[in-house]
C-alpha cells in the first residue's frame, strides 16, 4: 500500500500529488454515477495524497530552516 515518495524531488512530489488529485476526482465521479469497481480506492488515494502533501510540507520546512 505504500509507495516510496520519499526519494523523489520537490518538483516530482509536486507533479505526482497533481497526478493523484486528478485520478481522485475520477474516482469520485464514477462513483457518483454508479460505476465504480474499487470502493477502496477513493480512501488509498485520499491517504496517498496525505502522504505527499506531508512530504511536500516537510520538504519546505527544510528548505527554510
Amino acid at each position: 500500500m505504500k509507495d516510496s515518495f520519499k526519494e523523489l524531488t520537490y518538483k516530482e512530489l509536486l507533479s505526482k500529488r497533481e497526478e493523484l488529485e486528478k485520478k481522485y476526482r475520477d474516482v469520485r465521479f464514477q462513483k457518483v454515477v454508479g460505476h465504480l469497481d474499487d470502493p477502496l480506492e477513493l480512501r488509498t488515494l485520499r491517504r496517498k495524497i496525505a502522504r505527499l502533501n506531508f512530504l511536500i510540507h516537510n520538504h519546505k520546512d527544510a528548505q527554510g530552516a
